[in-house]
């Protein structure tokens, strides 16, 4: 347990510094002359979504759903690209139309990946996984970016929601934070198993004390996100915080269908990729529309 802990002390805090680094590329781009935005969250994006795809086909592969992982992970791609290109005036009338090509241009990919063998054995479960993975990545992922670049404005023309950085910062803090409160809150106080048969370290007492400290970090991050004041902040951050942890629990029932652990092993005390970001990819429609009403 102690070494569990310090190795996710250790490679958390590494992985914090490089997420740091990328969010101020982020902000550094938007200052140049063409102010674009969200340039340090689609490069971390594109970095991991790959790994991440490899982890999520392994999982497939426990029942015997064996996904394209090249036309996956160029879907994923394509999807995080489109939602980076929204903040173009040039791309936005066609990016409803352009995102449906994407999804549907994968799904043939993987048709033909299938008919190309002159094979028909498999090709709905191929296909299927194929798509599931593309969208599960990519079209969360999608979410993360498109609330990065997001601009909305009022009737009079004012802002009324913009996207930045410590948006995306905030959400970020919160699911983590989540993570951090339930796992000490459970050590502390649990009793009661939230769900035994399907994560039996998981308690309600943790569960409490994680969703409480999200609201917290909420408010923490409130001055620094437009037309969020304490309580908005507040209920945001309960919200975003409880919806993670759902992410958490639905990563944990694909791993109990494969009977792993862990997606990976890549990142010591954390597991692999799908481990970190499951959460944030979880919460990240739920948070655009909450800005999006807000």
């Amino acid at each position: 347990m102690e070494k569990a802990l310090r190795n996710r002390l250790t490679y958390g805090s590494l992985m914090l510094l490089g997420l740091f680094l990328l969010l101020w590329l982020d902000s550094y781009c938007e200052r140049l002359p063409h102010h674009i935005r969200g340039v340090g969250i689609v490069v971390l994006l594109l970095l991991i979504l790959p790994l991440a795809t490899e982890e999520l086909a392994t999982l497939f592969a426990a029942e015997k759903i064996r996904p394209f992982r090249a036309i996956s992970m160029l879907g994923s791609g394509c999807l995080v690209l489109h939602g980076f290109a929204t903040q173009f005036p040039r791309f936005q009338p066609i990016a409803s139309s352009t995102l449906a090509f994407i999804i549907v241009f994968v799904m043939l990919l993987a048709a033909l990946g299938r008919a190309a063998r002159r094979q028909t054995q498999e090709a709905i479960t191929r296909m299927a996984g194929t798509l599931l993975a593309t969208l599960y990545l990519g079209g969360l992922g999608w979410f993360i970016v498109a609330l990065r670049v997001k601009r909305s404005y009022d009737e009079a023309g004012h802002p009324r929601f913009v996207g930045s950085t410590s948006v995306i910062l905030m959400i970020l803090l919160v699911v983590k934070f989540t993570d951090i409160g339930a796992y000490f809150g459970g050590r502390a106080f649990g009793r009661h198993k939230l769900i035994p048969w399907l994560s039996p370290a998981k308690t309600w007492e943790g569960l409490a004390c994680g969703v409480l400290t999200a609201g917290l970090i909420g408010m923490a991050c409130a001055p620094r996100v437009a037309n969020l004041n304490l309580t908005k902040a507040f209920v945001f951050g309960v919200i975003i915080g409880g919806v993670g942890q759902l992410g958490d629990l639905l990563e944990s029932l694909m791993k109990r269908d494969a009977d792993v652990k862990d997606s990976g092993r890549l990142i010591p005390g954390f597991g692999g990729i799908l481990d970190v970001i499951d959460s944030p990819l979880f919460a990240a429609p739920f948070a655009y529309l909450l800005f999006s009403l807000v």
